[in-house]
């Protein structure tokens, strides 16, 4: 299945959804992924292996780790090329004051915003939605 390219109908379909729990940054300097953790993001860098996963799983694998984050899945299926989805999103949740870092999937754009702000960026993300709709 082809991923969307037209902005308007991205973002008139966004169908944002925010998953349970908090999700943690950490980094493990060998590489290697911690037995009995499944990472939902693995970033490879010269300093180590970026690795954001459920804080219980961190916690219980005694990983240090920052930020906690709610997750939110832009379900609409985005085209790898399409351009302006992110900046769109980005510029929406900035003039929330809300901070988001994106990774993008296959299929999907994937959003960590601070963990007690995530349900105030899922109704912005919802309102984006709705204008890109009526606008």
């Amino acid at each position: 299945m082809t991923g969307e390219s037209d902005l308007r109908t991205l973002l008139s379909g966004l169908r944002p959804e925010l998953h349970p729990g908090r999700h943690v940054y950490a980094t493990v300097p060998d590489g290697t992924v911690p037995p009995g953790t499944e990472p939902v993001v693995t970033v490879r860098e010269a300093e180590g292996l970026t690795l954001v996963l459920p804080e219980e799983q961190a916690r219980a694998a005694g990983l240090a780790y920052t930020y906690a984050a709610g997750w939110i899945t832009l379900r609409v299926h985005s085209a790898l090329e399409a351009v302006g989805l992110t900046a769109a999103v980005a510029l929406a949740l900035t003039d929330a004051g809300i901070s988001c870092n994106v990774v993008a999937g296959f299929h999907h754009d994937h959003l960590f915003v601070p963990h007690d702000r995530a349900g105030e960026a899922l109704a912005v993300l919802e309102r984006l939605a709705a204008e890109s709709r009526t606008g």
